[in-house]
């Protein structure tokens, strides 16, 4: 290996340790603000009980067999709290930027990669924790999943997080204020929730929406959640089998990061600081 290998190819003790301590600061740096915490899990508990207990029994046919909208919102829910805490973590960029941490952490002899692993990282462990501990209201609308159940569900609340967190840092990483970025964030975060198949399901919606959900890589988290926490109502809805949606959600996370990991290698004229 040449000298000048050695220096652009991080090795793997190398790429861990500035990853573990960039993905510990983001944790903390979390932790520290209180009012951030609460917000990403009572917002999304405030909608779910508000609309669920709202709509009630409204969607239920004439033999009563459809769930409860409680219950059917539950995943909605969930994906709520992961999509938010997601993508709004990803603010740190932002912050880091203007604060002159991010420049300091570009001129480290660290390799880029080892940025957006530990700032995608830290962004999934926040979502991840927020989103199952969302889990202790699940036998209030009665889901009752066993322990291979539960794994699937920490599977896929894992992989939706990392995939958002990686969304949010591409964006990010080419904005300067975080006004601009909760203009351009709103612009498609809310859609891309509404068509997840969250509040209605996907095989009653108009033709061109059940284009626009099957597109939407949240759907096959929204089915695969629901699949997973209420195993009697029986496979996905989206004509896929469970392991085909996890599928899906793989992909779409490696798509995610390698956009993420793009954007941070593109040469660009503007100050990192």
């Amino acid at each position: 290996m040449t000298a000048t290998a050695a220096r652009t190819e991080p090795r793997g003790d190398a790429l861990m340790l500035p990853v573990a301590s960039l993905w510990w600061r983001e944790i903390v740096r979390f932790y520290r603000q209180p009012s951030r915490v609460v917000g990403v899990i009572a917002s999304p508990l405030v909608f779910w009980l508000v609309i669920g207990s709202g709509f009630g029994t409204s969607f239920r046919g004439a033999g009563g067999t459809d769930p409860h909208y409680l219950e059917y919102f539950y995943p909605g829910a969930l994906v709520m709290i992961v999509l938010f805490t997601s993508i709004f973590a990803m603010m740190s960029v932002i912050e880091d930027r203007r604060e002159g941490f991010l420049l300091s952490v570009l001129v480290a002899p660290i390799h880029r990669s080892a940025i957006v692993l530990a700032k995608v990282l830290g962004g999934t462990t926040l979502a991840a924790i927020q989103g199952l501990a969302f889990l202790i209201f699940a036998p209030l609308v009665g889901a009752r999943p066993g322990p291979v159940d539960l794994l699937v569900v920490a599977l896929v609340v894992f992989l939706m997080s990392f995939a958002l967190t990686a969304l949010g840092f591409a964006v990010a990483w080419r904005l300067d204020s975080t006004q601009g970025f909760h203009a351009i964030v709103n612009l498609f975060l809310i859609p891309l929730w509404l068509l997840s198949g969250a509040l209605f399901p996907i095989h009653g919606a108009s033709g061109w929406i059940r284009v626009l959900m099957q597109v939407n890589p949240l759907t096959y988290g929204v089915e695969s959640l629901r699949a997973a926490l209420f195993p009697a109502a029986g496979a996905t809805s989206i004509g896929l089998p469970l392991t085909g949606a996890l599928a899906v959600q793989a992909a779409f996370c490696v798509v995610m990061f390698a956009i993420a990991y793009r954007e941070a290698n593109r040469r660009s004229t503007k100050p990192a600081a």
